[in-house]
C-alpha cells in the first residue's frame, strides 16, 4: 500500500516536473515526504560505482558494495522513481497541448495549490518559526529574482546537457524553482522534451548522468542543513515557494471565473488534505 502512495506521489512530483515554472519539490513539500526525500537520495553513496567495477577483480571490495546496496532506501526511491517517469512518459506527449488549451486554469491551480501549502507548511513549524523571517524572506527575494533573470542560448552538446541535467535536477528538489524552467533558461527544454519524444538516446543518458551525479551531491549538502538547521531550512525553501509564485502568476491571463475555479478548488483540497491529517494525529 506505501508503494503505490509513493508511486502516486511521484507520478504528481513527474507532472510537476514537466510544467515550466513549478517544481516537483515544491509537490514534495506538499505532500509530506520532502524530508524523507532527501535523506533517501542521501542513502546512495557515489562510491557505489568504481567499487563496483573494482570488485570484478577483487573479492574483498564485493561485501563493501553489499552494503552499500543494502543502506539505500530503495523501499521508498523505487516506488516514487517509476511514479515520476511514468508521468513524464504519459505528459511529455500531451503537456505542449494541455498548455496551450488550458494554460490559465493549469497555472491558477497550483498557483492556489503552491500558495495554500506553503503557508500551511510554515504554520506547522510551530515556536521558533518567527526568528527565521529573515531566511523566509531571503528565500522569497531569491526566487523572484532569479525568476527575473534572461535566458541564454547554449549549444546542444553532449557537456552542456551533462551540467543542464546537474544544474535542473538541483532546482528539481528545491521547492520554487522549476527544473523545467532551468532548462528553459539554459535552452535546452525544447531539444530534450523532442529527445524524450523520440527516445534519442546520447543525449538522454548524458541529461540522466548529469543529474544522477547531481542530485546525490547537492542532497547530501541539504540533509545536512536541515538536521543541524531544520527550521531555518524549511523557512528559507517555504521562501522560495512564495517567491516563486512568480513563474505562474505570469502566466495566468487574467481574473476570471475560468481562473477563479480552478485556483478555489486548490485551496480546498489543501485545507482538506490538512484537516484529514490533523484528524488522523489526534
Amino acid at each position: 500500500m506505501r508503494g503505490l502512495k509513493l508511486f502516486l506521489k511521484g507520478l504528481c512530483m513527474g507532472s510537476a516536473d514537466i510544467i515550466p515554472g513549478i517544481s516537483g519539490g515544491t509537490i514534495a513539500l506538499i505532500l509530506g515526504i520532502y524530508e524523507e526525500l532527501v535523506f533517501s537520495i542521501r542513502s546512495i553513496d557515489l562510491r557505489i560505482i568504481p567499487y563496483s567495477l573494482i570488485a570484478i577483480l577483487k573479492s574483498g571490495y564485493r561485501r563493501k558494495v553489499k552494503e552499500m546496496f543494502r543502506s539505500i532506501r530503495f523501499d521508498f526511491l523505487l516506488p516514487l522513481l517509476l511514479g515520476i517517469i511514468t508521468a513524464f512518459m504519459i505528459l511529455v506527449r500531451i503537456i505542449s497541448e494541455i498548455l496551450t488549451i488550458y494554460r490559465s486554469q493549469v497555472y491558477s491551480f497550483f498557483l492556489g495549490l503552491i500558495l495554500s501549502s506553503a503557508l500551511i507548511i510554515y504554520l506547522r513549524m510551530g515556536k521558533g518559526k518567527v526568528k527565521h523571517l529573515p531566511l523566509l524572506v531571503a528565500g522569497i527575494v531569491s526566487a523572484y529574482l532569479f525568476l527575473d533573470l534572461t535566458g541564454i542560448n547554449l549549444d546542444h552538446s553532449l557537456p552542456v546537457i551533462f551540467l543542464s541535467g546537474v544544474a535542473s535536477i538541483c532546482a528539481m528538489i528545491l521547492p520554487g524553482i522549476s527544473g523545467a524552467y532551468i532548462l528553459l533558461f539554459l535552452g535546452q527544454y525544447e531539444y530534450m522534451i523532442h529527445a524524450l519524444k523520440n527516445l534519442n538516446i546520447p543525449p538522454l543518458i548524458t541529461y540522466l548522468a548529469g543529474a544522477f551525479l547531481g542530485i546525490i551531491a547537492f542532497s547530501h549538502v541539504l540533509s545536512r542543513l536541515m538536521k543541524r538547521y531544520r527550521k531555518g531550512v524549511l523557512s528559507f525553501l517555504v521562501g522560495l515557494m512564495i517567491g516563486g509564485l512568480r513563474s505562474p502568476i505570469s502566466k495566468i491571463d487574467g481574473i476570471n471565473v475560468y481562473t477563479a475555479i480552478p485556483f478555489i478548488l486548490a485551496l480546498l483540497l489543501v485545507i482538506s488534505i490538512e484537516l484529514l491529517a490533523r484528524r488522523r494525529i489526534e
